[in-house]
Formats: structure tokens, C-alpha cells, sequence
């Protein structure tokens, strides 16, 4: 079997090597709003469309008995059924592989499934994970309840970045690190060099959520992440209407290293059993071992599937995506900065204020801002709380961020609901917690909103 290819991977053939041959297919020499224009893309593929076209068929013909057997065997590449790959999701996968500098990528069907198939094929097998609590509600739920039912257990740690507590966790069965590099909604920025180098030094890996800045703001890769996921929901698709997750792989990574087994055991999936021909996926595809091992497991077998529709509309908005957040971000600091001079608001959390805690970190990572999303504590009860959230008549009340229209939530009652009181509290989100997520609104006409909404709860 050749290397770099597997069998119903089926996934990669004419489209893909001429969209990474052709001239519309920019790589890193170009800037970042060209690439999120052109990149893993080239109209000469798909009949000179401009646009990336939406491939809504299930299935591909094998051509002859002769092409269908190359295909299954690994020796061509290309698309054959579309659990495994398909050509418009292949598009947005290039592309986002590129603006986050990794190898490669595998979009699914939500954020939460590309969080869960990253860290369930990071500990398969019984591994641990160590993790902080202050994450996207459902990530500390699935670590916390459910994955445990799979042998897969965390260790929670207080502050990520505290480096001894960190390695105070790490044992013979610790697989990876897990992460939010800006927090969900502390805002809490994720010291990320060394981390990862403290990772590597135990030959364990750095598995990040890039959501909250997105790879404009933010390319964990460089800092030494192995492994990036997002919810492009969010900012990448930026108007709220397509669910949809990326794993991101650096490609840096040796899983051979004696802590990964299930990339270093024979797979009959990539294997030519009648020839007695054996690989792992360490063996067939090197540092790409752990994108392809998600892509033929764990997409292909729990069929975690991004339509073909979401990706073409999460393509259309990366199209804007620095234009959104630039301007997003800018508002979000003015409202930041508005409501800490707010009566009745005891504490805003947004670390890309000038004199927050972490502006270190922020020169050091992310320079051109945080993020859209802030939060910030009331005083009184939940009744204020339900107030303001009713008080609204700008800010949509959805749980949602990234989104193009100005959003709020109650984090403790809605996206946090499930974790566990202690580790609600230690990340900061109790009852008087409010969270925004930034649009495209005029900044006056959001903190008018804002003011009215909090007079009128007291």
C-alpha cells in the first residue's frame, strides 16, 4: 500500500491535487485575507466556478471495477462516499488547515465533535487528560461525566498555566493537555509556549480550542500546539446559520513515542489483508497519523458529518473573516471599557483591556485583540440578572458567539448549566454572570441597549 494514502479514506483525487496545484490556491507567502479568500481552492478543478460549488451527493462513481479497487486500496485518491470526505467540506478543510498552519484538517458536524474525537483519539484506550475548568460548558461535562464511561478520565487542574500544577498531574498514562486558548467567557488567555514545551518534554500533546479568537487573532501552532480545534459555528462561519467543528493538525508530533498504542497497532482498515500486507497509522501516514486516524475512525465510523451546504456557507464567511473581527473586537473593547464604569457591575472580565491582568500574554499572542466575547458580574441576585437578559431589546438572548448580531446569555443557567457547582465557581461563573458576544452593531447603539437594560433591572 503506498504511504500517505488510505483505503475509503476516499478522499482526495483530481479536486484536491489541482486545487492545491493551481494558481488560485495561494500558500503562506500570501496574507491572511488572501488566503482566507483563496486558499484550497481552485476554480480550473470545478469547471471555472468562482465560488466553490456545493457537492450535495452522497456518493461517487468508481468508474471501472479496475478504478473502484485503486481507490479502496489506497493507490488513487478521491472521493468516494461522502461520510468519509467530499469535495466542497474538502475545500473549507484545506483552507483552514492553511490559515492555521497545520498539515492538514478534518471539518465534522459541531464544535463538540471536533473537542470530542481530538481528546477520545488522544486517550483512546484508556488514557488521561489534564484540563482546566474554565472551558465551554459542555467540554468540562464530557470530561468530567461522560467520557469517563469510555476509560477516559481528566484531571482538572485550577489555573492552566501554573506550570507546576500542571506537572503534578502528568503520569504514565497522561496523553494530553487540553485547553481553551482564550477562555470561555473568563477571557482567561492561555499561556501556550510553555505549556507545550512542558508537554513535549513528557512526549504528551498539546490539544487547543481556537474558537473564541479564531486564527486571525491567534495561531496556537506557532506556539507550539499539536493539535487545534474549533467550533466553526462560531467566528469562522460569523452570521449564526451553520453548525459545524475542524480539527487542525500541526503535523509536528511523534506519536510513536511509546504513549499512543492505538497509533502504533496494525489497522486492517489501512492494511491489504489478502496480499498480508500490515500498517499502523503511524507506519502509513508519519506525523499525519492522528488527523487520518480521526478521519477514518472516528468520522467514518460515528458519522459526525459536516454537510456539504455548512461548509460552503462557513467558506462564504471566512471570506470576511478579518474585516468581522477586526471591527468586532474594536467594539467589544469599548464595551468593556463602558461597563466598568457602570454602577451596579462589581467585575468585567475581557483580558484585551490595557491594563488587565494578562496584558502580557495579550502583547505576546494576540496583539491585534482577544476576541469578541467578554462577561461581567452584577450586583444583587438572578433576578437582576433575568432582568437585564429581558431588558434587551438590541442583544439577542442566544447561546451562541461569533455570531454577526450582538448576543447575551446567563452562562450559569444556560451554557454552563451542566458542570458541576465547584467547577462553575472556580471558573468564575456564578449566578450574577452576564456574557456578550460581540457583533457588527454600531458601538453606541449597543451600549445604549446595555444601559438602558441595567437601569431599568435596578
Amino acid at each position: 500500500m503506498s504511504q500517505n494514502r488510505t483505503p475509503e479514506d476516499g478522499c482526495r483525487e483530481d479536486v484536491r491535487e489541482n486545487a492545491q496545484a493551481g494558481a488560485n490556491a495561494p500558500d503562506s507567502e500570501f496574507g491572511f485575507a488572501t488566503r482566507s479568500i483563496h486558499s484550497g481552492y481552485a476554480p480550473s478543478a470545478n469547471h471555472d466556478s468562482a465560488s466553490a460549488p456545493i457537492y450535495p451527493s452522497v456518493a461517487y462513481a468508481l468508474r471501472s471495477a479496475e478504478h473502484g479497487n485503486a481507490l479502496a486500496g489506497g493507490e488513487k485518491r478521491g472521493f468516494s462516499y461522502s461520510r468519509v470526505a467530499n469535495p466542497t467540506v474538502d475545500a473549507l478543510e484545506q483552507r483552514i488547515a492553511q490559515l492555521e498552519g497545520g498539515i492538514g484538517a478534518v471539518a465534522v458536524g459541531s464544535g463538540m465533535a471536533a473537542v470530542s474525537f481530538a481528546l477520545l483519539c488522544a486517550a483512546e484506550g484508556g488514557g488521561r487528560i489534564i484540563s482546566p475548568t474554565d472551558l465551554y460548558g459542555a467540554s468540562v461535562d464530557a470530561m468530567d461525566t461522560f467520557f469517563p464511561q469510555f476509560g477516559i478520565h481528566t484531571d482538572f487542574v485550577d489555573d492552566i498555566n501554573d506550570l507546576a500544577e500542571v506537572e503534578s498531574k502528568i503520569g504514565p498514562d497522561t496523553r494530553a493537555i487540553f485547553a481553551e486558548t482564550v477562555a470561555n467567557p473568563s477571557t482567561e488567555i492561555t499561556d501556550l509556549k510553555p505549556l507545550a514545551d512542558l508537554a513535549h518534554r513528557y512526549g504528551i500533546a498539546l490539544i487547543v480550542d481556537n474558537t473564541v479568537p479564531t486564527p486571525y487573532l491567534l495561531r496556537p501552532i506557532e506556539f507550539g500546539a499539536d493539535i487545534v480545534v474549533h467550533s466553526t459555528t462560531k467566528g469562522i462561519s460569523g452570521h449564526g446559520n451553520a453548525l459545524g467543528g475542524v480539527i487542525v493538525d500541526a503535523g509536528n508530533f511523534d506519536w510513536t513515542n511509546g504513549r499512543f498504542p492505538h497509533l502504533t497497532r496494525k489497522e486492517l482498515v489501512i492494511s491489504d489483508e489478502r496480499n498480508g500486507v500490515w500498517h499502523s497509522f503511524a507506519e502509513a501516514f508519519g506525523n499525519a497519523a492522528f488527523i487520518r486516524r480521526i478521519r477514518t475512525k472516528y468520522v467514518r465510523t460515528f458519522g459526525a458529518v459536516l454537510s456539504p451546504f455548512n461548509a460552503y456557507l462557513q467558506m462564504v464567511g471566512l471570506e470576511t473573516l478579518p474585516q468581522r473581527v477586526r471591527q468586532e473586537v474594536a467594539t467589544a473593547k469599548l464595551i468593556a471599557q463602558y461597563l466598568r464604569g457602570v454602577d451596579h457591575i462589581v467585575r468585567v472580565n475581557y483580558s484585551g483591556l490595557d491594563d488587565a491582568p494578562q496584558r502580557e500574554l495579550v502583547a505576546q499572542y494576540l496583539p491585534q485583540g482577544v476576541g469578541t466575547v467578554l462577561s461581567f458580574e452584577v450586583e444583587g441576585d438572578e433576578s437582576h440578572v433575568n432582568r437585564i437578559v429581558d431588558g434587551v431589546k438590541l442583544f439577542s438572548y442566544v447561546p451562541n458567539i461569533g455570531d454577526s448580531r450582538s448576543l447575551i446569555v446567563n452562562p450559569a443557567r444556560i451554557t454552563h448549566r451542566e458542570v458541576p457547582e465547584r467547577y462553575r465557581l472556580a471558573a468564575g461563573v456564578n449566578d450574577n454572570l452576564l456574557r456578550l458576544s460581540i457583533g457588527l452593531e454600531d458601538p453606541a447603539d449597543l451600549i445604549a441597549d446595555l444601559d438602558q437594560a441595567i437601569a431599568g433591572a435596578y
